[in-house]
């Protein structure tokens, strides 16, 4: 347990280092976001992004319980 959670902070470190170069790629405006934008509302969901980062954890677990 102790391992995983370790493994799960450098992750986070990692990606909050990394966020300013991560922020300017594709993430967050795939094909299937929602934006609605009007005069003084801006309603966004996205839901591919969801979708891929979803199967991505899932894939990411699914690896760390095999060992």
């Amino acid at each position: 347990m102790s391992r995983t959670l370790i493994i799960t902070g450098a992750l986070l470190i990692l990606t909050g280092l990394l966020w300013p170069f991560l922020s300017k790629g594709p993430w967050g405006r795939l094909p299937g976001d929602i934006l609605i934008r009007k005069d003084n509302l801006t309603f966004y969901f996205p839901i591919a992004t969801s979708v891929v980062v979803s199967i991505l954890l899932s894939v990411l677990l699914w690896l760390f319980r095999r060992r």
